[in-house]
Formats: C-alpha cells, structure tokens, sequence
C-alpha cells in the first residue's frame, strides 16, 4: 500500500550526519560501526528502503536552529547555529541537496495539487519502479526563513509547509521545553505565510505558542509528527483539547515513532527494548479517531532518523520498509480497508488537495 510520510528530516541526515542516502541501508550503517554516538549505526531510512516500503510522497524537511540552545554547552552539533544568517545558509545547503536528488531522477518536489495529482497516480499503476520519491519541502523550526519579507523567496524555491519552532526557543515563536507564546516576528510571520497560501505546522509549538498560532492563522494547518498527551504525559504530545482543535480545522496528525513520544517514562538503554512495538503507534492512532468520531484527521508522520535510529524506534520496526506493517495491525483492530487507505496515505492526500485548491 502506498505511504504518505509526514516527517522525514533527509537532508539533515546528508548533511549534519554525513548520510549517503543513496546508499544501501546495511551499507550505511556498516560506514558507522564503531562511531562514538549511541544513534550511530542504526539508520533506519534510505531511499532504496523508502521505495521498497513504497513511501511514495514524504514532507522533506529543512532544519537549522538559531536558538538559545546556541548557547555555549547548550548547542547540539549540526543543528544549533548562532544567528539566523547562518542558519539560512544551512537551509539553503538542504535545499541544494534535494535539488541535486532530482536532477539524478531520485526525487522530484510536489509544490502543487497538479504536482501531487500526476505523481500519485503514475505510483498507483505500480508499473515503473524507476519513478522519483516523490517530496513536499517543510520546514522545522522557522529560523532559516530570516525575516517574513523573505516567505515569497521560500515560496519560489517551493517551501510549502512551516512550522514556527522547534525546541525551546525560536526567533518566532517557544517550542518544545519552552514556555511562552509568539514573538511580534512571528504573528507578523504567520501574516505573511497566510497571504501566501503557506501550511502552518502545529508540530513542536509550546502549548501558549499553539492557542496564539491558531487563533491568528486562518490558512491550511497541520501537524506532521505528533502523538497524543493522554497516553504520553509531556509537552511534545498534543492535549485532547488540542487535538480537538486541530480536527475542526480539518487538520490531519501525524502519527510519530519515536520511542519517549510512544511509551510513557521511556529512557534509552533502561527501558527493556521490546517494551515498544507498532501497536503503541496504532494507540495514539486509535486516540485520535476516537477523538474526531473517525479516522479522517491522522495519517503517518514517523520521523523516524529524526537524530534517533533503530534503538529509539519501535522493536519491531528494522526499517522505514515496515511502515507497511502498520495496515495489518489496523486490520486487526476492526478498521475498514478505506480508513487504513486514509491513514496510509488518504488523509494526506486529501489535506493537500484541499490546501491547494488556489495553486
């Protein structure tokens, strides 16, 4: 069944981790063995891998802090820059690298409803396994994007969906561990990107930034790799009320697979390693449809090498392959073919075709 996948930070992979993605996936992580940080060596994603698990559209981010996370001894290597600028430079390095994906005919960018109409339906015939990946450009955390003067240029290079903060605090708005609501930068940037029919994502958002975002951004929402605060206690988990929010927006949530974000008080290396598996996904899944009264606003968004590999992932997940796996535990749990089509895939379709009506 074709994947759509929310969440994939692939050029921060290439970039801040040195990742081929071209590569086999048991060739990247043989290069790793030995390397000194407890994520390396247990790359889940590949390219190969994405075609093979038939993730035929993913939302392919663009990711450059320029936080007080900067900060001496706060900063995360590859990640945390000290000023906008430079984290505008790192963006436009991502960017540059799916560029050059598409010109080897790995990727192509879907920028509009034309775009991801024609790319689904050549994948739906599943007679040319040649076909491009097919991607939308996000962007996590909206540092990169200087000033809001600078949406147009975003929009041209085809920029899509942006979410306004990461972790702690952003130039726009406090993300995840952080406390407080927008900056003026970002109501002003949430003016621009509404003009220019841009997605906000909700992902990340600090609970005071969530309630500001939504009630000044009347555009397309979404949210593309978040799980559900009642069965995961935390601030990167979405409240029910929220949730709620999000579903009268039309809004679709992407379900996550990091491990903390699926298993409450998960820690690395103590919690037992198959206390995890894709029924704690189809949980929050289950959470969310259980919310709406239907299966209509979740879909996938599983981050997965979202700086974490198979060790944070759920145990019986080797791959981005076995994303696959996840229709046959719906299956099980009494969903309808045409709901886990819409989980699968469907919901994002639609969300996107709906966005994008004027493009």
């Amino acid at each position: 069944m074709i994947v759509i996948d929310a969440h994939l930070d692939l050029a921060w992979n290439a970039l801040g981790w040195n990742r081929d993605l071209t590569w086999d996936i048991r060739e990247m992580r043989k290069a790793e063995v030995g390397m000194p940080d407890e994520h390396r060596g247990a790359n889940t994603v590949s390219l190969s891998e994405m075609r093979r698990g038939e993730v035929a559209v993913c939302l392919a981010t663009v990711l450059a802090r320029a936080s007080k996370l900067a900060e001496p001894n706060q900063a995360e290597p590859n990640i945390d820059f000290r000023t906008q600028e430079i984290a505008y430079a790192m963006g436009r390095g991502q960017v540059a690298y799916y560029r050059i994906l598409e010109k080897q005919g790995l990727m192509k960018m879907l920028r509009n409803r034309r775009d991801l109409k024609a790319h689904m339906e050549k994948w739906s015939a599943g007679d040319d396994r040649t076909l491009p990946l097919g991607y939308i450009l996000s962007m996590e955390g909206a540092d990169p994007i200087v000033s809001p003067a600078q949406v147009e240029e975003w929009w041209d290079d085809g920029l899509r969906v942006v979410g306004l903060a990461h972790y702690g605090w952003s130039a726009y708005a406090h993300g995840t561990g952080g406390s407080g609501g927008l900056t003026a930068k970002g109501k002003d940037l949430l003016r621009v990107m509404q003009e220019a029919r841009m997605i906000l994502d909700a992902t990340h958002l600090s609970d005071e930034s969530f309630w500001e975002a939504l009630e000044l951004f009347h555009g397309p929402v979404l949210a593309s790799h978040n799980n559900c605060r009642m069965l995961v206690p935390g601030d990167r988990q979405f409240t029910d009320d929220q949730i709620r929010e999000l579903i009268k927006r039309d809004a679709v949530i992407g379900a996550a697979f990091d491990c903390w974000m699926l298993y409450p008080g998960w820690k690395l290396g103590v919690t037992p390693s198959n206390a995890v598996s894709m029924e704690n996904v189809a949980d929050h899944i289950d959470h969310i449809c259980q919310l709406a009264g239907n299966a209509r606003h979740v879909g996938i968004g599983s981050d997965l090498d979202g700086g974490f590999g198979r060790e944070q992932s759920p145990h019986d997940l080797d791959t981005i392959a076995d994303l696959q796996a996840l229709s046959g535990i719906l299956d099980k749990r009494g969903y309808s073919k045409s709901d886990i089509e819409g989980i699968m895939h469907g919901n994002w379709l639609r969300f996107f075709e709906k966005a994008w009506i004027e493009n």
